[in-house]
């Protein structure tokens, strides 16, 4: 894995390029270094475009918006946040060929995204790999752990700014409870794009079938796909309930979803306004963290009300079933200690 530097002449050459086509319409890139903090003339506000592929109810959306008008107050009005929700801007996967480029300069993307740019995102995507959501906030937010991780992407326009609760993916159908590898046999269950997930469903007993979440309602309604799987908050929102009302509880991922920008971006702007990015990310961090269990609450709640049926499974059978997925992704020095890292947070 290459540790890449963060910040290059060349970075700051380019950012205000790059700013120009990922800010909103109208607004100025970075204004110079010092001078966002400390200048006493009014400064016109740099608005910060991100990609977001939830509605405007969901906790990391909320998080974000609110991070957002902090960040405008606290430099002086020289930047701001705009949140744009329900895929607006395009497809995760799509999203992040619009940062690289910086057409957006920011996107929130699902974990197993970013294993086609670097293979070594994947131990924080295998199966069963965390055990709470507080390990896993503590792990993919540590720099002792995931600075290399996540500056690795930086030569290729992509860096990970922190980690959100992405909630426990469970298994959800239109056909039958879900009790044992078995019953997903010949099922096609939607997972989100990347050879981890593919073959993690295959081991599952199911056929993983990639696809955008903005068109799984109707894949499922016109038989394409059988199911899906991802945490209550989103089945409930998307009304996935409907037209899939048995949700099995597999608990077999907890994937983070990454915040990501263009480098060179991030690095046009002032030192001293990186700092106070990231201080009110990690506000960010800890208030959607906070406010997703409330949601998931009244989620299961609601999806209870318009017929949904939910069920315990065999554990230990997905557990011993996709067992030979994490073995042949631990395949170097890298991969094996930043694993080692996640379970020592377990203890």
């Amino acid at each position: 894995m290459r540790r890449n530097k963060v910040v290059s002449i060349a970075a700051l050459v380019g950012a205000t390029a790059l700013a120009l086509a990922a800010c909103s319409a109208g607004a100025p890139a970075a204004t110079p270094s010092g001078s966002s903090t400390t200048a006493a003339a009014p400064v016109a506000t740099t608005v910060f475009k991100v990609a977001f592929n939830q509605p405007e109810t969901h906790p990391e959306y909320i998080a974000l918006k609110a991070m957002g008008e902090r960040l405008k107050q606290r430099t002086n009005g020289a930047y701001s946040i705009d949140v744009f929700p329900n895929e607006t801007l395009g497809a995760q996967a799509d999203t992040i060929q619009s940062v690289q480029s910086g057409t957006i300069a920011m996107s929130v993307i699902g974990g197993s995204l970013l294993e086609s740019l670097n293979p070594d995102f994947v131990v924080f995507d295998l199966p069963y790999v965390f055990t709470s959501q507080a390990q896993q906030r503590a792990v993919t937010n540590d720099p002792a752990v995931v600075s290399g991780l996540y500056s690795s992407l930086d030569s290729k326009g992509v860096h990970v700014l922190g980690a959100f609760y992405g909630g426990v993916r469970n298994v959800y159908n239109k056909t039958k409870p879900i009790n044992t590898p078995a019953d997903l046999a010949g099922m096609k269950i939607r997972v989100m794009q990347s050879d981890t997930n593919i073959e993690m469903m295959k081991l599952m007993g199911g056929t993983g079938t990639p696809m955008g979440q903005g068109d799984v309602y109707t894949a499922i309604q016109s038989g394409v796909l059988d199911g899906g799987e991802n945490n209550e908050l989103i089945y409930s929102t998307l009304k996935h309930d409907e037209i899939a009302p048995y949700y099995s509880y597999t608990r077999h991922l907890m994937v983070p979803d990454y915040l990501i920008i263009n480098p060179e971006i991030f690095n046009g702007m002032p030192a001293a306004d990186q700092k106070i990015f990231q201080e009110e990310l990690v506000k960010a961090i800890d208030q959607e963290n906070t406010e997703f269990g409330a949601q998931v609450d009244a989620a299961i709640t609601a999806a209870k009300a318009a017929g949904a049926k939910f069920n315990e499974v065999d554990t230990a059978a997905f557990q011993k079933a996709v067992a030979p997925l994490t073995e042949s992704k631990l395949t170097d020095d890298v991969t094996r200690k930043i694993y080692a890292q996640v379970q020592a947070a377990a203890k």
